[in-house]
């Protein structure tokens, strides 16, 4: 393209511009009710890709429950959707002694550990006391399975479950509530009416989706089962590899050396579920899947909408200024100007409310992380795609008004009334 090409196509798109800008202040309300249409299209897929980004973000975050290379074998699913099915209510509960079996007699692992958890429970220490409290029973090894610190003090030993001895290790939300100005090493609180010597204190974890990660207490394994075991208990087990390399092989010993345990038949599928960090983000993505795919469908045909409504004002448009392109093509406009000014502007209109809606659907995704106290994204990637399909809109409705301004007759427009 020659110097004088670009020049002429750059003036000509600077007077496009201009014109679109007039047009808009000229038609105020006719161009605010179709910018809404293209605002609101984009603003309905951006809000909801930038909120489920933030909530892939802050979810993938918080679904590393497990420690590096370790994996979770229990009766149901981490993850479940709707009622728990029959198949997994009627498999046989992981207990104890078998948590025990295959501690025993896996060789890769570097740590397996057992823990369950029963919530709502009330915790006292003398006229203090806590309710609605997560009592969790772990063996030894169970809080680094879970990425839990501990801050000050000891963790849970073997001789303290063997023994079943009554000490305890607390959350800070316990601390906070029950010891606000003592040190609660030491003291002995009750749990469930049973009183605990604290030996221990979590480091604090902070919340996650709006809900607090330090209302816990934890116990000696065998103290969780002689309190709370019931028909319906069936533990979670963690195992650590020794390393990347031998995760696969690990899980594959622990998987044979507990089917053996639990007499599955040679064939028959486990009757557990086995978990890792990776398995749950990806069941995680496969929902939001659906949603971005249903959300993405809605905006496109909010989209087409606006898009009607940008041919339906270009339309308007050029028969409004008819005489004004046959004196433009009088004085030596050629269709391409005529079409490239028109084109131009169904564009720069799209463009606008594409901006409009952008900004919107940042601001309102980004309220969704406020809400849940997670950190707030910013979706680059589907904003430039949001503004490219603005662009596409405003070329695809905007080209016939555009043609049939192009092609017509400078005589016949100058005598237009």
């Amino acid at each position: 393209m020659t110097r004088t090409k670009r020049s002429h196509l750059k003036n000509t798109l600077k007077e496009s511009f201009r014109m679109a800008v007039d047009a808009l202040k000229a038609n105020k309300l006719r161009s605010i009710l179709t910018l809404l249409g293209i605002a609101i299209g984009v603003f309905s897929v951006i809000g909801v890709m930038t909120a489920i980004r933030t909530l892939e973000s802050s979810i993938n975050e918080g679904l590393n429950i497990f420690g590096t290379n370790t994996f979770l074998i229990q009766k149901y699913p981490v993850i479940q959707m709707g009622h728990r099915d029959a198949k997994y209510q009627n498999r046989k509960n992981i207990t104890y002694d078998q948590f025990i079996d295959l501690r025993d007699r896996a060789k890769l692992p570097t740590l397996v550990t057992v823990a369950e958890g029963t919530g709502g429970i009330s915790i006292k220490y003398k006229d203090e006391q806590t309710k609605g409290v997560m009592v969790v029973g772990g063996s030894v090894g169970a809080l680094r399975a879970y990425n839990n610190i501990v801050a000050d003090g000891r963790d849970i030993n073997q001789q303290d479950i063997d023994n079943y001895r009554k000490v305890t290790v607390i959350g800070m939300d316990a601390v906070d509530q029950l010891f606000p100005f003592d040190d609660p090493l030491g003291k002995v609180i009750k749990i469930g009416g049973i009183g605990y010597t604290v030996i221990g204190v979590l480091e604090r974890m902070g919340e996650l989706f709006g809900q607090s990660q330090d209302n816990l207490v934890t116990i000696p394994i065998t103290n969780y089962l002689e309190s709370f075991d019931d028909r319906y208990t069936s533990l979670q087990i963690t195992i650590e590899a020794a390393s990347a390399e031998l995760y696969d092989k690990t899980m594959d010993e622990a998987i044979g050396v507990l089917r053996a345990i639990r007499k599955v038949e040679p064939g028959a599928e486990n009757d557990f579920e086995v978990s890792s960090n990776a398995e749950l983000i990806e069941t995680f993505s496969g929902f939001t899947s659906g949603v971005k795919l249903f959300a993405f469908a809605v905006s496109v045909i909010a989209l087409v909408v606006a898009g009607i409504g940008i041919m339906n004002i270009m339309l308007v448009s050029v028969t409004e200024r008819i005489k004004e392109i046959g004196i433009r093509k009088a004085i030596g406009a050629t269709r391409r100007d005529i079409l490239t000014q028109f084109l131009s502007e169904a564009v720069f209109l799209s463009e606008f409310g594409g901006i409009a809606g952008v900004i919107l659907g940042i601001a309102g995704g980004n309220l969704v992380a406020m809400f849940l106290h997670v950190p707030a994204q910013i979706p680059i990637y589907w904003a430039i795609i949001g503004l490219v399909v603005c662009s596409v809109i405003g070329i695809g409705f905007g080209i016939y008004p555009a043609y049939k301004a192009a092609k017509l007759d400078p005589i016949d427009a100058l005598h237009y009334e």
